[in-house]
C-alpha cells in the first residue's frame, strides 16, 4: 500500500481491458484489485468474442465438409455429413469455461484481489461496492473504470431471449430455427448469418441504411456481397427498418421505409435476432460523484491518455477504458487503452493511436481492416490537400491460395499519393484476420509503400498478397 490507500488501482470491470490493464499494473508494481459484478471475462470472454468464434469454428468445419465441389477440387471425397446442436452449443461453453478459468487463474497467480459485487465512484479516490455481504468502501490512489457494453435494443422492438433475442441468447444455440431473421449487417449480423446459413437456416438480412455492410469499405462489402451473401440461402432487405417486432409464434417483423417511416412489408419468421450494435454500460457508476456527465449515447468523454473528462479538463486520479468510451468497441482496444492508462498513471506518457487498431469479422471468408476506408482518406486529403490513391490485389493470383483451392479473396490499400503513407488496408480472404496485422504495424509506424515494397515475404504464403499491393503502389506513389 502506497499513502495510506487500500490499493494503488482499483479497477471496475473485469473484462478483457481490465484484465490486462490489472496484469500490466502488477508488472509496473502496483497494488491491484479488480470489482466484478457478473463473470470474470466480461462481453468478450462470456457473451461475445469468445463463445462467437467457438460456434463459427464448428460451423465452418461443416461448411467445408458439405462443399463437395471445394473438396472434389482436391480430389477429396465424403459421405454425408452430420452435426449435433447441442455438441456445438457445448464446445463454445467449454471454451469459455476454459479461458475464464486462465483468467482467474493469472490474477491469482499474481497477488490481484478480485472483489465480487457492484462498483460505484464514490469520489475520485474512493469507490463503493454492494457485494452480497453489504457495503464497503474502499480507496485507491487511482481508479479505473472498464465496465464494458450491452446489446442495443431499438425502440419497436420486444425481445423474449427465445424467438426474439440479442447475440447474448443467440450464443447459446438453444434451437435452430428454420427462418432466422438478422436486423443489422455489421460484424455480429454477418457473424451469425455464417454460422445459421451453415447449419441450414433460411435467413432475411435487414439493414437500415442503403447498403449492406455499411461501416466496411465499399469495394469490400461489395465483394463480400458476392461470396458471402448471395451464393447462400440469405435473403437481404435494405433501406428498411424493423419498426415492430413481435415474440412469438411466428415472430412478426414489420418493416418500415428508413426515410419515410411508412410500412412497406409485413415478415413472420421463426426467430429474429437483434443485431443493431451495442450501447455502454455506464449507468449507475457514481460518475455524479465527481461532476462527471456521459453523453447521450451514455459514453464517458476521455483524452488519448485515457483520462476521465469533466467539462474538458481531466478528473484527477480517475480513468476510463473499453466500451465505455465508445471509442473503437473492441477487445483489444480496451487492452490497448488499459495499458496506456497505466502507463500514465505510472508517470509515462503515453497515447492510443485508433488508426493502427484492426477490426475482423470471423466469417468464411474472413474481413478485417486497419485505418482508414478510401473514402474517408479521400476526405481528410480533400481538407489536407493531399491525393490519395488505392491498388487492389486477388488472391486468385496467389500461389499459396491455389494451392488451397481458396481462392475469393481481395487485398486492398489505400496510400497517399505524395509520401506513400499507407492510410488504410482492407483484405477479404482466408486468414484475413492474421494478415492484417502486418498492416497495422506498417500503420503504426507510418510506413510509406515505397518502403513496404522492398520487405521480404515468405513463399509460398498468403502474405504476398500483401507484398504484391505494396509493390503495386509503389510504382503509381510520387508519380
Amino acid at each position: 500500500m502506497t499513502n495510506n490507500f487500500d490499493y494503488d488501482l482499483v479497477i471496475i470491470g473485469a473484462g478483457v481491458g481490465g484484465h490486462g490493464a490489472a496484469l500490466h499494473a502488477v508488472k509496473c508494481g502496483l497494488k491491484t484489485a479488480i470489482i466484478e459484478a457478473q463473470d470474470l471475462g466480461g462481453t468478450c470472454i462470456n457473451r461475445g468474442c469468445i463463445p462467437s468464434k467457438a460456434l463459427l469454428a464448428a460451423a465452418g468445419r461443416v461448411r467445408e465438409l458439405r462443399d463437395a465441389h471445394h473438396l472434389k477440387s482436391l480430389g477429396i471425397q465424403v459421405g454425408e455429413v452430420d452435426f449435433d446442436r447441442g455438441a456445438i452449443a457445448d464446445h463454445a461453453s467449454n471454451t469459455v469455461n476454459k479461458i475464464r478459468g486462465d483468467m482467474s487463474n493469472s490474477l491469482k497467480r499474481l497477488g490481484i484481489d478480485v472483489i465480487s459485487g457492484w462498483g460505484k465512484v464514490a469520489d475520485s479516490q474512493k469507490v463503493t461496492v454492494a457485494t452480497e455481504s453489504g457495503e464497503k468502501n474502499i480507496t485507491a490512489g487511482d481508479i479505473m473504470i472498464g465496465t464494458g457494453s450491452e446489446p442495443l435494443v431499438p425502440p419497436g422492438i420486444e425481445v423474449d431471449g427465445k424467438t426474439v433475442f440479442t447475440s447474448d441468447d443467440a450464443l447459446q444455440l438453444k434451437e435452430l430455427p428454420e427462418w432466422v431473421a438478422i436486423i443489422g449487417s455489421g460484424y455480429i449480423g454477418l457473424e451469425f448469418s455464417d454460422i445459421y446459413s451453415a447449419l441450414g437456416c433460411e435467413i432475411t438480412m435487414i439493414e437500415a441504411l442503403e447498403r449492406l455492410m455499411p461501416g466496411f469499405d465499399r469495394d469490400i462489402a461489395k465483394i463480400a456481397q458476392r461470396v458471402l451473401i448471395s451464393p447462400r440461402d440469405i435473403e437481404t432487405r435494405v433501406g428498411v427498418v424493423a419498426q415492430k417486432v413481435i415474440p412469438g409464434s411466428p415472430v412478426v417483423i414489420e418493416l418500415a421505409d428508413a426515410k419515410t417511416k411508412e410500412v412497406v412489408d409485413v415478415l413472420e419468421v421463426d426467430a429474429a435476432l437483434v443485431a443493431t450494435g451495442r450501447v455502454p454500460t455506464t449507468k449507475n457508476l457514481g460518475l455524479e460523484s465527481v461532476g462527471v456527465e456521459t453523453d447521450r449515447r451514455g459514453y464517458i468523454a476521455v483524452n488519448d491518455r485515457m483520462a476521465v473528462l469533466r467539462e474538458g479538463e481531466p478528473v484527477p486520479h480517475l480513468w476510463a477504458i473499453g466500451d465505455a468510451t465508445g471509442k473503437l468497441m473492441l477487445a483489444h482496444t480496451a487492452s490497448a487503452q488499459g495499458i496506456v492508462a497505466v502507463e500514465n498513471i505510472c508517470g509515462r506518457d503515453q497515447t492510443v493511436d485508433y488508426r493502427s487498431i484492426p477490426a475482423a469479422a470471423f466469417t468464411h471468408p474472413e474481413i478485417s481492416y486497419v485505418g482508414l476506408t478510401e473514402e474517408a482518406a479521400k476526405e481528410i486529403g480533400k481538407a489536407e490537400g493531399f491525393e490519395v490513391a488505392s491498388v487492389r490485389t486477388y488472391y486468385k493470383a496467389n500461389s499459396k491460395a491455389l494451392a488451397e483451392a481458396e481462392t475469393d479473396g481481395v487485398a486492398k490499400v489505400v496510400y497517399r499519393k505524395d509520401t506513400g503513407e499507407v492510410l488504410g488496408t482492407h483484405i477479404m480472404g482466408m486468414h484475413a484476420s492474421d494478415l492484417i496485422h502486418e498492416a497495422a504495424n506498417a500503420i503504426a509506424e507510418r510506413q510509406s509503400v515505397q518502403n513496404l515494397a522492398f520487405k521480404v515475404h515468405t513463399h509460398p504464403t498468403l502474405s504476398e498478397v500483401l507484398d504484391e499491393a505494396y509493390k503495386r503502389a509503389e510504382v503509381t506513389a510520387n508519380s
